[in-house]
């Protein structure tokens, strides 16, 4: 059912935790099946994504999409960070059953609702 990558990722979830002073949080939810994906960033002054860590309550599959979302935009700007669909992430984990497609874009939601934070937080201090 699930590729071995989406089990060594499930097994082995990398970027656990949370970031202390993160500048960006981002968290979504699916109400159907209930999985809660929470992702924190720290943003550098250069739009760089320096760190990314997650908190995911969820199936395998959503650890997974979580973790390989981490992966995908450690080190990368934002505006490359915002071209990650969910076919990435299930590109990069070789695939997911279509019924756990959903996951991927729970961790790409997750991604895009942290950016938008960061822009309007940092957004918010320009105009002070």
């Amino acid at each position: 059912m699930y590729s071995d990558k989406v089990m060594e990722h499930f097994n082995n979830p990398r970027n656990v935790g949370q970031i202390e002073d993160a500048n960006a949080v981002g968290e979504v939810g699916n109400a159907v099946c209930g999985d809660i994906i929470k992702l924190y960033l720290k943003i550098k002054d250069d739009d760089v994504i320096e760190d990314i860590k997650f908190k995911t309550f969820g199936c395998g599959a959503a650890i997974a999409t979580s973790s390989m979302v981490t992966e995908l935009v450690k080190g990368k700007k934002i505006n490359e960070a915002l071209q990650i669909s969910k076919n990435t992430v299930a590109e990069a984990l070789d695939g997911l059953p279509p019924a756990k497609m959903h996951c991927s874009n729970l961790a790409t939601d997750a991604l895009k609702d942290a950016i938008n934070n960061y822009h309007g937080s940092s957004k918010s201090k320009g105009d002070k």
